[in-house]
C-alpha cells in the first residue's frame, strides 16, 4: 500500500474512452478526487458497525495470523478451520489468482479467554480451495477450483499439519470464474451433503460414497440450514436466498412474492457508489439500492443470543457492508422472506467503514454468532474490474485497489448472555456421551454430535436413540435420534410409522422424510405412508407427502397428486402439487430427448433388465440391498468410482463374475459370470447403471463389450478384487511434477495464465488460433508409464477434427499408437500396451475453423 496515499492531492480518475455517460450504468457518476480508503486496526473497525441494542461485537482472530479469511468451519473438538483466500483479488487485474498459494488454517483459544491464539496451517499450496469440512478427527474434506474431485486430508501423525490426501468423491467440480465455482459442502440434518451449483448430493456410507439428483440449488457462496434441515443456499450476483421453500432434494418451486416487497432493497451507511450496476442501483446519497453480491450465511440456532434471533436467516452484503436478518412466516405451507428491519429501513449490523466485507456466518460452539470479514478494498472478481469499467474507475477513485491481506473473524454476543466456555471434546466422547448432545440447545452441537456418531459407526447406542426418538421430551432431540439411527443404518418402519402420525406436525414431516430411506433400500410398502399423509389436514404435512411420493417415483403418484389437489384448497398444497405435475410431464420429454437414439436404446433395455433381475442384489435405487447388521448383498452403484471411472472393470465382472472382498469390503452376495448373455444385453445393463442413480458417464457399446469378450476368452473363474484391478487401465491423477508443454495456448481468462496444464481441469485449454496439421500438446511424466489410453472432453465445437497419438521413452523417437476423428464431446483413443513410456503427444492432422480446445484430460496406464 503507498505510504503517501494520504497526502493531496488525490489522484484525477478519468471517465474511461469510450464510456457513455447518458447510460444509465454511468449517468451521474461523481469522479472528483477524494480522500483515499484507509485501512485500520480491528479494534479501531468496532467503532464503526452500528449494532442493534444490547449486541456488541469483538474480533476473535485478525491478520497477520490470518490473510483473506473467506469461510470457518468448527470441528468436533471446537478448533476453528479457516479457509484463506490469500489470491483473491491481489490487484485490478486478478494477477495470480490460480496460484497455488491459499491455505486452510486450524485455530484454538487454549486459554479460554475467547481469542483464537494458537493455529497451525493445516494445509496449504492450493488452488482457490472451495469450502473447508471437519470430517472426524485431524480430518477435512476440501476441492480446489477447477477441479472435479473432493479430497479427503488428514493428520496421521498429530503435527497440525495434513500429510495424508485420498480421494472422497468426484463429479462435483465446475469451470467458470471463481466465484462462479461450486462452494460450501454442507452435511445436513439427512446425513446428505449439499453444496452450491451441483444439482447432486452426496453422502457418505461405509460402503463408500454415494450420490442422487437433486434440485439446482442456485446459490454462489454459502449453504445452511434450520434446526428441520431445510437448506437456504446463498446467491451471490442475485443477491438473495434460494431454495428456501423446502429441502432441495425435491426440486426447485417457483413461489410468487415469496421475497416480500422491499427485501431486496439494502439499507447500507457506505455512499461509495462502488458497485459494478453502476449508477442505475445507487440511490440519491450513493449507498446500494439493491441487493448484489451478497456471501456467506447462517441460521442462527445458538443459545447465548436472544431467542427471537433463533431460526432467523442471516447473510452478509459485502457491497452493502451489512449483515441482513431475514425473517420468514408460513402461510399455507409456504415460506415467504422479509428484512426483520424494514420498518425502520435498517438492517441487523451496519458498518461506515468501507473495508468492512462480511462473506462467511455461523453459528459456534459457544453459542455466539462468528463472522467472516475479508477486510479488503475489492469485492468483486475480476472479470468486472477490467479497464474500462465502471468499478475499476470507483475503486481506483478510493484507491482500494491495494488495501489486501487483511481480515478478520468477529464474535456477535449479547449483554447478559455470556458465551458457553464448555469446549467441545466430542473426537474423545463415548457414544453414551455424545448422545447427551442431541439435547443440547445449540445447534451446533446436535448437528456435530449427530455427524461423529454416524461416522464413528457405534452402534451400541442404538437402543438409545430409539429411546430418544420415541420419547423424549424434546422435540429437536428427537428428530437428531431418527437421523442418526437413519445414518447408522438401523431405521425401522415401526419408528417412522410411529413418527408419522405423531401430534406434532414437524415430527410427522421429519418420519415422512426419513422413510425414504427405507422406501429406497426395497420396503415398498411404507409408500401406504404417502398416500395417508396426503389428506393431513395440515398443509405442511401434506406437501411433505407429496414431495417424498413425488421424488420417489411411488406407482401412480400423479393420481394421487391429482386427488389431492381435488380434496386440498390451501395454497401450498395447490402451488405445489401443479408444479408436480409439470415436472412429472417434462421428466417424460426429457427422458426421450437426453440420449442420443442409440444411447436411449441401451438406457431403457439396461433399465428393464435392471429392474427384473439386477436390482434384487443391488437394490432399486442401486444402493445396495440390505442383507442385515449394516452389511449389504451386493455394492452400490451410486457415485461408485469402479462403475465410473474406466469401463473395462465393469464389462469384465459382467462377463466373468467377481468374489471375495471388494474394495477391502464383505459383501454377503457374489456377482456370478453373465458371459452367455449377448453383448448388447451387458452393454444395456452397463451403460444404464453409468447413467442412473445419480451417475454420469459414457455409454458402453456392444462393440466393446465384444472386444473385452475376445481378449478375455480363454478366462476361466470369476476375478478376485486385487486381481481386476491390477488387470484394467487407471487413471493417472495429474501432478504438479509432470511437465506439460503445447505449440499453442490460449490465456484461460482473467486471474489466469498461458499454462497448459489447465487441459487436465475443468477450466481447459484451447489453441490460440484455429486449428493447423501439426498443433501439438506434450505430457511428461516423472516416471514411465505402460501408457493405454487418452480421453479428452472437447466441448461442442473444439474437437480435433482428426489426431494422433504418439509415445516416447526419451522424447526424440515417437511411435504413433493411433489415429482417430474427433468428435463433439467426449474424445477417447485407446491401444494396446506398447511398453513403458515417459513422453505422451497428441497432435492434430487437420485443419479447422475453430481453435483445438481439451479439457478434463486423461491418461490410462496399466
Amino acid at each position: 500500500m503507498d505510504p503517501n496515499r494520504e497526502s493531496e492531492p488525490y489522484p484525477i480518475v478519468s471517465i474511461p474512452e469510450g464510456a457513455d455517460l447518458e447510460s444509465k450504468i454511468w449517468k451521474g457518476i461523481d469522479l472528483s478526487p477524494k480522500p483515499p480508503v484507509i485501512p485500520v486496526s480491528a479494534n479501531e473497525q468496532k467503532k464503526s458497525f452500528v449494532l442493534k441494542p444490547g449486541f456488541k461485537i469483538e474480533p476473535v482472530l485478525s491478520e497477520p495470523q490470518i490473510r483473506e479469511p473467506a469461510a470457518i468451519q468448527f470441528d468436533g473438538n471446537g478448533r476453528m478451520y479457516v479457509l484463506e483466500l490469500r489470491t483473491y483479488m491481489q490487484d485490478l487485474d486478478a494477477t495470480g489468482e490460480l496460484l497455488p498459494a491459499s491455505q486452510i488454517s486450524r485455530w484454538e483459544d487454549l486459554d479460554g479467554d475467547g481469542v483464537y491464539e494458537t493455529g497451525t496451517v493445516f494445509l496449504d499450496s492450493l488452488v482457490f480451495p472451495r469450502y473447508v469440512v471437519p470430517f472426524g478427527p485431524n480430518s477435512i474434506l476440501s476441492m480446489e477450483s477447477n477441479e472435479d474431485h473432493v479430497y479427503r486430508y488428514t493428520d496421521t501423525n498429530l503435527d497440525g499439519k495434513a500429510d495424508k490426501k485420498e480421494l472422497f468423491a468426484s463429479g462435483l467440480g465446475r469451470s467458470g470464474n471463481v466465484e462462479h465455482q461450486t462452494s460450501f459442502l454442507t452435511w445436513a440434518l439427512d446425513n446428505w451433503m449439499y453444496s452450491t451449483y451441483n444439482n447432486k448430493r452426496i453422502r457418505w456410507t461405509p460402503n463408500g460414497v454415494i450420490q442422487e439428483d437433486s434440485g439446482n440449488p442456485w446459490g454462489q457462496w454459502g449453504v445452511t440450514q434450520d434446526n428441520y434441515g431445510k437448506l437456504f443456499f446463498q446467491d451471490g450476483a442475485g443477491g438473495v436466498p434460494q431454495g428456501f421453500q423446502f429441502p432441495i432434494i425435491y426440486g426447485n418451486f417457483n413461489v410468487k412474492g415469496a421475497l416480500k416487497e422491499g427485501f431486496r432493497v439494502p439499507y447500507s451507511l457506505v455512499t461509495y457508489a462502488d458497485f459494478q450496476p453502476g449508477m442505475q442501483e445507487a440511490k440519491p446519497d450513493g449507498s446500494l439500492s439493491n441487493v448484489t453480491g451478497a456471501a456467506g450465511n447462517d441460521v442462527f440456532r445458538g443459545d447465548r443470543l436472544p431467542k427471537d434471533l433463533v431460526g432467523d436467516y442471516l447473510y452478509g452484503e459485502p457491497v452493502g457492508r451489512i449483515v441482513r436478518r431475514i425473517g420468514s412466516e408460513n402461510v399455507e405451507g409456504l415460506s415467504y422472506l422479509q428484512n426483520k428491519y424494514i420498518s425502520e429501513a435498517s438492517e441487523f449490523i451496519q458498518s461506515t467503514d468501507p473495508l468492512f466485507r462480511p462473506v462467511d456466518m455461523a453459528t459456534a460452539p459457544d453459542g455466539t454468532l462468528y463472522i467472516v470479514d475479508l477486510y479488503r478494498g475489492i469485492i468483486q472478481e475480476g472479470e468486472w474490474t477490467q479497464e474500462g469499467s465502471y468499478l475499476r474507475t470507483k475503486i481506483q477513485q478510493y484507491q482500494m485497489e491495494d488495501i489486501v491481506g487483511n481480515g478478520r473473524i468477529w464474535r456477535l454476543s449479547y449483554e447478559g448472555m455470556p458465551r458457553n466456555t464448555q469446549k467441545p471434546r466430542m473426537y474423545e466422547e463415548s457414544a453414551k456421551e455424545l448422545i447427551r448432545h442431541l439435547e443440547h440447545p445449540n445447534g451446533w452441537w446436535r448437528d456435530m454430535a449427530q455427524q461423529t456418531l454416524i461416522l464413528n459407526q457405534d452402534k451400541t447406542i442404538v437402543p438409545d436413540l430409539i429411546t430418544m426418538a420415541g420419547s423424549s421430551t424434546n422435540e429437536l432431540a428427537r428428530i437428531h435420534a431418527l437421523w442418526t439411527l437413519e445414518g447408522l443404518g438401523e431405521l425401522k418402519s415401526d419408528l417412522v410409522k410411529k413418527f408419522a402420525v405423531d401430534p406434532n406436525p414437524n415430527i410427522r414431516i421429519q418420519g415422512l422424510r426419513a422413510a425414504e430411506t427405507l422406501y429406497k433400500y426395497g420396503e415398498k410398502s411404507i409408500s401406504v405412508l404417502y398416500s395417508t399423509a396426503a389428506e393431513d389436514n395440515h398443509p405442511d404435512v401434506a406437501i411433505q407427502a407429496l414431495l417424498s411420493a413425488h421424488v420417489l417415483k411411488i406407482e401412480k403418484v400423479d393420481l394421487l397428486i391429482k386427488e389431492t389437489l381435488k380434496k386440498n384448497s390451501s395454497n401450498g398444497i395447490q402451488v405445489i402439487g401443479s408444479q408436480l405435475l409439470e415436472k412429472i410431464e417434462e421428466a417424460k420429454k426429457a427422458s426421450i430427448i437426453r440420449f442420443e437414439k442409440n444411447e436411449l436404446a441401451l438406457f431403457v433395455k439396461g433399465k428393464s433388465i435392471y429392474d427384473g433381475y439386477c436390482s434384487t442384489c443391488h437394490g432399486p435405487k442401486g444402493l445396495g440391498s440390505p442383507a442385515g447388521n449394516g452389511r449389504l448383498i451386493a455394492p452400490s452403484f451410486s457415485g461408485s468410482p469402479r462403475i465410473l471411472n474406466h469401463p473395462e472393470y465393469a464389462v469384465k465382472v459382467m462377463l466373468h463374475g467377481l468374489s471375495g472382498p471388494i474394495d477391502s469390503k464383505e459383501y454377503e452376495g457374489v456377482m456370478i459370470a453373465m458371459i452367455s448373455n449377448d453383448d448388447a444385453y451387458i452393454a444395456s445393463v452397463l451403460s444404464y447403471i453409468r447413467n442412473d442413480f445419480g451417475n454420469s458417464g459414457t455409454f458402453v457399446t456392444p462393440e466393446y463389450v465384444a472386444k473385452i469378450r475376445k481378449e478375455t476368452e480363454t478366462r476361466k473363474g470369476n476375478y478376485s478384487f486385487e486381481e481386476l484391478m491390477g488387470d484394467i487401465p487407471k487413471s493417472l491423477p495429474h501432478q504438479d511434477n509432470w511437465i506439460i508443454k503445447a505449440s499453442s495456448t490460449a490465456l484461460g481468462g482473467v486471474g489466469s495464465s498461458k499454462d497448459p496444464s489447465y487441459a487436465f481441469s475443468f477450466k481447459g485449454w484451447k489453441t490460440e488460433s484455429s486449428q493447423e496439421p501439426g498443433m501439438w500438446y506434450l505430457v511428461e511424466l516423472p516416471t514411465p508409464q505402460t501408457l493405454t489410453e487418452v480421453q479428452f472432453d472437447s466441448g461442442k465445437d473444439g474437437f480435433p477434427i482428426s489426431y494422433s497419438v504418439f509415445i516416447s521413452s526419451d522424447g526424440t523417437s515417437w511411435n504413433k499408437v493411433g489415429q482417430k476423428n474427433g468428435v463433439a464431446g467426449i474424445n477417447t483413443l485407446n491401444w494396446n500396451p506398447q511398453g513403458k513410456s515417459t513422453y505422451l503427444k497428441i497432435e492434430t492432422n487437420s485443419k479447422g475453423e475453430k481453435p483445438w480446445s481439451m479439457k478434463n484430460l486423461k491418461l490410462f496406464s496399466r
